[in-house]
């Protein structure tokens, strides 16, 4: 079974970005929250399930590959 999770950037300012993130590209109803100093993601509703976790971890691949935090993207396994 395949497992999806998409996001897209909503807000940014010097300190924080913010994600829409959820695992349908229509219905991204949850938040993650990326400090940009240290990289460390939270969500806004305090849950860390294997949806925020693969959202997390790809934006910070993504920034590891590009020097800078994406737009927008997905993950799938």
């Amino acid at each position: 079974m395949a497992a999806l999770v998409y996001f897209r950037k909503i807000a940014e300012d010097a300190d924080v970005v913010v994600y829409s993130f959820g695992e349908d590209a229509s219905e991204m109803t949850r938040q993650l929250i990326v400090d940009k100093r240290n990289r460390r993601s939270r969500s806004d509703d305090g849950s860390v399930d294997h949806s925020f976790l693969k959202a997390s971890r790809k934006i910070n691949s993504m920034y590891d590959e590009a020097r800078s935090l994406p737009e927008r993207g997905m993950s799938a396994s």
